[in-house]
């Protein structure tokens, strides 16, 4: 399977409105409930009046479009880095799956992940 690393560091974060968050953004994910609306973006785009907000993150997505059938992928990638212990952040999309890590962790996150057999580019 193939990963490809994010080229920039990515925030997270609750914001009060989704007014804002700059949708012109080529890079954003949104989440809304019944309690809060949490925000990924990278951090430059970070609105200045956040609730809550935490930087230092960098991500990779799996490569290719994961049908609906598939089991595990997730489960097995965030198992693999759970083993050493790195903890992750995830986001998906109707076409595929977001893994965050710290800062701190990505190099080694992906020496980990490039061991296992998988391809990072």
């Amino acid at each position: 399977m193939e990963l490809k690393t994010i080229e920039y560091n990515l925030s997270v974060c609750k914001v009060t409105d989704i007014s804002a968050i700059n949708l012109t953004s080529d890079f954003y994910f949104v989440g809304k409930t019944d309690e809060e609306i949490s925000l990924v973006c990278k951090t430059e785009d970070t609105p200045q009046n956040t609730i809550e907000r935490e930087d230092g993150w960098r991500g990779f997505r799996i490569q290719g479009v994961l049908d609906f059938s598939l089991i595990g992928i997730l489960s097995k990638l965030s198992g693999i880095l759970a083993e050493h212990k790195i903890g992750i952040f995830a986001v998906s999309t109707y076409n595929t799956d977001y893994i965050l890590v710290k800062e701190e962790n990505f190099e080694r996150s992906l020496k980990v992940l490039i061991t296992e057999g998988y391809t990072v580019i």
